[in-house]
């Protein structure tokens, strides 16, 4: 009874941390948007001066102002520099974040941006979001948990001993 008791609250563990993967997923999502706009937006006008000098090559406008013999011109350099890379890694995130769920899931589990990731957390909030998504991620972690958690109680229970294996086994099989 014990155990079944265990198996139980561990489902609702794992149902309950899985429920919010989609919910996460979603404002890391929002987030690696939104500093792509911002991103765009703080370049507009240097591609614009790129366009009209450069034919539209930020990085020939960026080898001019390097280039140039006014140190505010070199200086800038380094800002637009700063700019371009965020641009380009932002961009690169959102086209990432395109793919399908489980793709989106396994980058975020293993190589999501640092920063992104932390500011996601940080301004995170727990919700419970019944979408079919959230649903099915919410049942299989919670099947998940479960599993393991048998598995982990059998494993410990072999060990020490305590396992009555031919007793369940002669009441359910006969």
């Amino acid at each position: 009874m014990l155990r079944s008791y265990i198996r139980l609250a561990m489902f609702a563990l794992g149902l309950l941390v899985a429920v919010q993967v989609p919910g996460f997923i979603h404002d890391y999502q929002l987030r690696v948007d939104a500093h792509r706009v911002e991103a765009g937006k703080a370049l507009d006008g240097f591609r614009e001066t790129a366009t009209r000098f450069f034919d539209g090559d930020l990085n020939a406008l960026l080898a001019h102002y390097r280039g140039s013999a006014d140190p505010v011109f070199q200086r800038d350099a380094d800002s637009v520099e700063v700019l371009i890379r965020r641009a380009k890694l932002f961009d690169t995130e959102w086209k990432v974040l395109q793919a399908p769920w489980y793709a989106r899931a396994w980058h975020i589990l293993l190589r999501p941006n640092n920063e992104l990731l932390q500011e996601t957390l940080d301004k995170y909030d727990y919700r419970l979001t019944l979408t079919p998504e959230s649903i099915a991620w919410g049942l299989c972690g919670g099947l998940l948990a479960a599993w393991t958690g048998e598995m982990l109680l059998l494993l410990a229970g072999a060990l020490a001993g305590l396992g009555g294996y031919r007793r369940a086994a002669r009441r359910h099989w006969g």
